[in-house]
């Protein structure tokens, strides 16, 4: 089982401070406009955050993938494990990105769009750039000798 380049963490923390951020500023105005809503709203943001930087890390715990003779292999989940199981015949096509805040770690993940179901999409996130073309490139060419193999 392969796991994520450690540095994915700094991604998900990343997120969990916009978040706080964002929940911090939108109650901070709502506490001037509105007198139910909570004034200790640097608490609360501090909350947000802890919960996300605590999920940050066991989200990376969890995160393992593997690919296989006839099909790719996710495990993740903290809360609830969900363990996917992608064969090459249902890929459609294998997209590498990067997202601002990955570019700035130097981290990137792969994209498997599958066929038959609308938002089938797998994503594997924290692979360095050459890992994520690397992989992209072995799953396009695993998908295209599962298509071979399959057609009639």
């Amino acid at each position: 089982m392969n796991r994520l380049h450690p540095r994915v963490r700094l991604v998900w923390v990343a997120r969990a401070v916009v978040s706080a951020t964002v929940l911090g500023v939108v109650l901070g105005v709502a506490a001037r406009i509105v007198p139910f809503v909570p004034t200790d709203v640097v608490a609360l943001a501090g909350v947000v955050l802890l919960f996300g930087v605590v999920h940050a890390v066991l989200r990376y715990r969890s995160w393992r993938y593997e690919i296989r003779d006839d099909s790719i292999y996710l495990e993740r989940g903290v809360l609830t494990r969900v363990r996917t199981v992608v064969p090459f015949v249902r890929i459609q096509h294998v997209d590498s990105s990067r997202s601002p805040v990955e570019r700035a770690v130097g981290l990137g993940r792969v994209v498997v769009y599958t066929a038959g179901s609308r938002g089938a999409d797998v994503s594997v996130p924290g692979l360095t750039p050459v890992a994520a073309d690397d992989l992209r490139e072995r799953l396009k060419r695993l998908a295209i000798r599962a298509e071979g193999d399959d057609a009639v």
